[in-house]
């Protein structure tokens, strides 16, 4: 008999919206209060620097927006664990898109709002199952607002990261939603049964190839907290400086999970 398929995990389209706005809200507010030196500070991200990164934020909004206006696809052929191994392509052309939009704008407020704006109007526009033309294929607009709030958690610590004091709050629906996507994204990756990760309040997941656990306690168990497991994911943090600073634990012969990290990079 063929082992049972495991089920996707599915999402409240409500409760994401609600989360996305959430997250964006408080990236938002935490920008208006940002002097022009701070604003000028770099990033992790290579030549970023915080005001870049700010109106990239506006641009996770505005995607939405810019993938309803093209053709719906006849067909969904994507999947949404495909999606951040997907986007690593479109890194580039991000980059030089958010430094434009940077520049174009010096009101990053007025950036913003407007974004939230166009963002909040499409919702209401376009049903759950609008097919949308994604990096990792046709995707529903419900799948793609997940994405979203990938992709503003991690903004928001890399926002934290760049600015001394700066303690831009998550919003926990967002935070759940976008360690459970990464984590259903490793065990995508790295399919099997012998190694599972833990990521307490949030995510559990069964991953790497190799005997499969049934009971009693994995021989191969990892196990970390929401923010360190995006770092890791996201390529912020490497695998062997976090087992260092103790940010990980790593337990049997097939918890290394160096190899299949980061998901997105």
């Amino acid at each position: 008999m063929p082992p049972a398929r495991k089920r996707t995990r599915s999402y409240d389209p409500a409760k994401i919206r609600t989360a996305v706005l959430a997250q964006y809200g408080n990236v938002r507010a935490a920008v208006a209060t940002l002097a022009a030196d701070q604003l000028a500070l770099p990033t992790r991200l290579g030549d970023w620097t915080v005001r870049d990164l700010a109106a990239h934020c506006a641009m996770a909004l505005e995607a939405v927006d810019r993938l309803l206006a093209e053709p719906e696809p006849a067909r969904q052929d994507g999947r949404l664990l495909d999606w951040p191994s997907a986007i690593a392509a479109d890194a580039p052309a991000i980059a030089g898109s958010a430094r434009r939009l940077a520049q174009e704008h010096p009101d990053l407020d007025a950036l913003l709002t407007d974004a939230e704006r166009r963002f909040t109007a499409d919702l209401d526009a376009h049903p759950a199952g609008r097919l949308l033309p994604t990096s990792a294929g046709a995707l529903p607009l419900a799948d793609y607002l997940v994405t979203r709030t990938v992709e503003l958690v991690v903004h928001t610590d890399d926002l934290n990261a760049a600015v001394p004091g700066l303690d831009i709050p998550y919003d926990r629906q967002a935070l759940a939603a976008c360690t459970r996507l990464l984590a259903d994204a490793l065990a995508a990756k790295a399919p099997g049964g012998s190694t599972e990760v833990r990521i307490p309040p949030f995510a559990v997941v069964q991953c790497v190839a190799g005997p499969r656990h049934t009971r009693g306690t994995p021989p191969n168990v990892v196990e970390t907290d929401p923010l360190t497991w995006i770092r890791l994911a996201t390529g912020r943090l490497a695998w062997a400086q976090a087992l260092q600073d103790a940010r990980v634990s790593a337990s049997g012969e097939r918890a290394d999970l160096s190899a299949f990290l980061p998901l997105m990079g």
